[in-house]
């Protein structure tokens, strides 16, 4: 699978792994996290226009500053706490906190003076690149960096925020081969210096429980033998973690994904598993380790039902074009087409709004908003289905 001598991190933990094999999840963990080696701690930047791939923020400021107003539109509900917590979580280079923290101290300095924007990165790297890219709010501790442990419990009153997180978490990968559902393991043949996969018994009876969990029975015909997918058990430790730390407020998660019924469809029979290397993408995780990225799409029906258990409402599922759309990005192209005295500028701007609602590109993504408290929670609910962001139901 690899013609490359494979580096020593990886080599070296094959090799000393049980059976001298580890889960795909284990092998997905280090090439993106490594310390050292990881994709997320490489010297140069992964994303970006000179990157690997771009995200929303990369784009254009809008979609920071349209984060912001669903932001505070979330504080007018909870009554306008005198501190309201932002919590972002794997903040990439910065962008999107900049320019939310930016729009909200010219735009809203009433719900700013309220603000405290915390930000969870695992990498030294990225850590690095957004104290620098956040410095003024840094110097003044508007922004701070926290690690999960520093967060107390049923401690924040605000809304922890992610975009594109949740589907770069490790995922396991199972086959169902001749009636039974195994697991894709990840091995190293020294002889040939090449990675290998092998099917062995599930290495957690959480992955058995999942699909339990979903309904699913992968018995039933027409599901094909060689069937592969993905499971992201991360996804649920994560989602505990966070409504665990929060008291009062919401949850929003920004990412590729599908309903379970989509995601573990018997035609998708090879799982949604990607790499991204240098603005393409392809399906081969094992060449340009630690070079490339990898993410797996999100169940969101998973994570909707996970969150009931933990004390998370649902308050809106639907994707980031309508969802952009109710916050006022279709103003923003209407007074960008009547004002702007720079042509070549608005034919730019232009062009980035509408590739934030394409929906056969980031407008496609999807946008869950998750609540917990019952008592001031309707008012945004309601806000958000009069602005026609509504409940999908497929």
């Amino acid at each position: 699978m690899n013609s490359k001598p494979l580096p020593d991190f990886l080599s070296q933990a094959l090799l000393s792994a049980p059976d001298q094999r580890v889960t795909f999840a284990e092998f997905m963990e280090r090439v993106l996290y490594d310390p050292t080696f990881g994709y997320y701690n490489r010297d140069s930047a992964p994303m970006g226009k000179t990157g690997d791939y771009l995200t929303s923020p990369h784009l254009s400021p809008d979609f920071g500053e349209l984060v912001a107003v669903q932001l505070v539109q979330m504080w007018q509900a909870l009554a306008q706490p005198a501190l309201f917590t932002v919590v972002e979580m794997g903040a990439g280079q910065g962008v999107l906190a900049a320019d939310i923290l930016r729009f909200c101290q010219a735009e809203y300095p009433d719900f700013y003076q309220a603000l405290s924007y915390v930000i969870i990165e695992r990498s030294e790297r990225l850590r690095g690149t957004q104290k620098n890219q956040l410095r003024n709010w840094a110097e003044i501790d508007r922004a701070i960096w926290r690690d999960w442990g520093e967060i107390p419990l049923e401690s924040v009153v605000g809304c922890f925020l992610s975009n594109e997180l949740v589907d770069a978490l490790p995922v396991h990968r199972v086959c169902w081969q001749q009636g039974e559902l195994q697991e894709i393991y990840v091995r190293l043949n020294e002889s040939q210096n090449q990675l290998t996969e092998e099917l062995g018994p599930l290495s957690t009876p959480g992955l058995g429980a999942y699909f339990e969990y979903l309904g699913l029975n992968l018995t039933t015909p027409p599901y094909p033998d060689g069937y592969r997918t993905e499971v992201n058990l991360a996804a649920l430790d994560w989602l505990t973690t966070v409504a665990q730390r929060l008291a009062q407020g919401f949850v929003l998660t920004i990412d590729y994904g599908y309903p379970a019924a989509t995601y573990y469809h018997p035609n998708r029979s090879d799982g949604t598993l990607q790499a991204y290397y240098q603005h393409r993408h392809h399906n081969n995780p094992y060449i340009h380790l630690g070079q490339q990225d990898l993410t797996a799409h999100v169940d969101f029906t998973t994570l909707e039902r996970w969150g009931e258990q933990q004390g998370l409402r649902s308050l809106i599922l639907t994707h980031q074009a309508p969802w952009l759309m109710s916050l006022g990005l279709a103003e923003r192209l209407r007074q960008n087409n009547q004002t702007s005295r720079d042509i070549n500028h608005a034919l730019r701007r232009r062009a980035a709004l509408q590739q934030l609602i394409n929906p056969l590109g980031l407008g496609g993504l999807r946008v869950l908003l998750q609540g917990k408290g019952d008592k001031t929670l309707q008012p945004l609910k309601m806000l958000a289905l009069a602005s026609e962001t509504n409940l999908l139901q497929s």
